[in-house]
């Protein structure tokens, strides 16, 4: 009989590619992950590990078990959420990872409304870019990410699990208020910044990316990159301060500096998708499905700020 810990164990080797890398994502010890992957490999009755060096490789054996340890660990989360379906009040644990700035300004108030609805969940955050927490979340590490995607660089599918879309936002123009460009309330072509200090992400990630491309694509121009964060509110406070200007999403808010001034990019406009993703079948848990319903809520909300008034 095959134990399904050590398929999960066999399946983060498949994924994180050392012995160490996956003691130390499930805090275990490397000589435990050895000692679990050899009991399972009694188990097999075949070769699932062979050395490479000071490394291990996984035989074809091994593969075609993997596949099956996908199919077996998905089957026993539906059976797990059908169970918890039973249950009078929604209770265990919800893990979520998100971007900063869906953190902030999605994630929290959505928190407020689950601590309202659903007094007895549990919700646990941690921050994390889309590249750490999308392939952790297929693992089982995280159930709910939140993350972004750009119109240029699209993630690539994953079949273990879904997406739905929360937000389309805009990036603007951010200036400081004594900015000769912030002075008129129009937009901002990115090639009268060619002389600018400016703020981006961190390499390698989409949101760094995207500067450089549009600085180089529309405003013809390679950009002075002085300041790297993904923190964005940091960005922020650097503009307001008069070292930078940048490009910031609309989450972010930044008509909440009045030392910094947002104004639309005069070429083309700049946007992203912000999503909730998780493990296909998982929002049958009735946990997931209160995490996104709130999700949900305040995306709502904010897509409402964001209209004009007629």
């Amino acid at each position: 009989m095959l134990d399904l810990r050590r398929l999960r164990l066999l399946r983060e080797l498949a994924h994180r590619g050392t012995i160490n890398a996956v003691a130390s994502a499930l805090q275990y010890s490397p000589s435990a992950v050895s000692q679990q992957l050899a009991l399972l490999e009694r188990e097999a009755g075949v070769p699932l590990l062979e050395r490479v060096g000071r490394n291990v490789r996984l035989t074809a054996a091994a593969q075609i078990l993997v596949g099956h340890a996908d199919a077996l660990l998905a089957r026993v989360e539906e059976a797990e959420a059908d169970l918890e379906a039973t249950a009078e009040q929604i209770t265990g644990t919800v893990r979520i990872a998100a971007i900063q700035s869906a953190g902030l300004y999605l994630l929290a108030p959505a928190l407020e409304l689950i601590a309202r609805d659903h007094p007895a969940l549990r919700l646990e955050v941690t921050d994390d870019e889309p590249e750490t927490s999308m392939p952790t979340l297929a693992l089982g590490g995280h159930d709910v990410v939140l993350g972004d995607e750009y119109a240029f660089h699209p993630r690539p599918p994953d079949d273990r699990l879904t997406r739905e879309i929360l937000l389309e936002e805009r990036f603007r123009i951010m200036l400081p208020a004594s900015h000769p460009q912030a002075a008129h309330g129009g937009p901002v072509p990115l090639a009268s910044l060619k002389h600018d200090a400016w703020a981006a992400g961190k390499e390698p990630g989409f949101y760094s990316e995207l500067t450089i491309r549009a600085c180089r694509a529309l405003g013809g121009f390679e950009p002075d990159i002085r300041h790297r964060s993904n923190d964005l509110l940091m960005l922020l406070t650097l503009v307001a301060h008069g070292q930078c200007v940048t490009l910031l999403p609309d989450l972010v808010r930044p008509d909440r500096e009045p030392n910094a001034v947002a104004r639309d990019v005069a070429e083309v406009p700049l946007t992203r998708t912000v999503y909730g993703a998780f493990r296909r079948g998982s929002e049958r848990r009735p946990a997931i499905s209160a995490v996104l319903a709130a999700l949900r809520e305040t995306a709502a909300g904010l897509r409402s700020e964001a209209t004009p008034a007629p």
